[in-house]
């Protein structure tokens, strides 16, 4: 049973009195432990196939099931949950509060999650150590470097154990030495067993995956798999 099943995935938006078929019929599969790029160029439908994956959208028409679960005629607190539960979001931008420390930046997610304090703490301070920052917990976003605001992120998106990664340009504000470093971080994720769904149009990038699809005009024109 794949992790992610999409069926006929449509999203088509209503611009005046043109309808715009922002994905047209996407059918793919992923298995849990894959990591898996998504490519295209701008306008290609990829962020709009990744809102739908992180939940963050929903489908026009077609099905997309998310362990086993039917995402696709969920209501928004269903989708809330699924987003906090199932998917850990890492993004170019980093989205951290300024004014907090790192370690509660980490925390945020299990506060929605109404994690007890303790737990949180040490939940949290277990995933700044995972991408070696463990000795910079007490820092806010202004005292580290763009490549240790990415760490942060990517530390606040596994602190749920989620069953997806997913990672939007995840590199684009970093240079390119730091992204390097952020690449490597994500190929000890996957070996230790996380699923890793990259968002990118960076060819560079997407080679770090086991897998790319690529996205055009809203459809799948590759799938291509490479031996580890």
């Amino acid at each position: 049973m794949p992790l992610i099943e999409t069926r006929d995935l449509w999203k088509t938006y209503q611009m005046g009195e043109e309808e715009i078929h922002a994905l047209r019929g996407v059918s793919i599969q992923i298995e849990k432990g894959e990591y898996v790029a998504i490519m295209g160029p701008s306008g290609s439908g990829k962020s709009t196939l990744m809102n739908l994956i992180g939940c963050l959208d929903t489908p026009s028409k077609g099905t997309y099931l998310l362990n086993n679960q039917e995402v696709s005629t969920m209501n928004d607190n269903e989708l809330a949950r699924i987003r906090n539960e199932e998917i850990g979001f890492v993004f170019q931008t980093f989205n951290l509060l300024p004014r907090a420390t790192a370690l509660h930046n980490v925390e945020l997610p299990l506060v929605y999650a109404g994690v007890p304090a303790r737990e949180r703490n040490e939940r949290a301070k277990a995933a700044l150590e995972k991408v070696e920052l463990g000795s910079r917990m007490t820092h806010r976003p202004n005292e580290l470097s763009g490549g240790q605001r990415q760490r942060v992120a990517i530390a606040r998106a596994l602190v749920n154990n989620p069953s997806i990664l997913l990672a939007d340009e995840p590199t684009g504000n970093l240079d390119s030495k730091t992204g390097v470093e952020i690449m490597a971080l994500f190929e000890r994720l996957h070996d230790a067993g996380n699923t890793i769904i990259l968002v990118t149009h960076e060819a560079d990038v997407a080679e770090h995956a086991r897998r790319t699809i690529a996205i055009r005009d809203g459809q799948v024109e590759r799938d291509v798999s490479r031996a580890a």
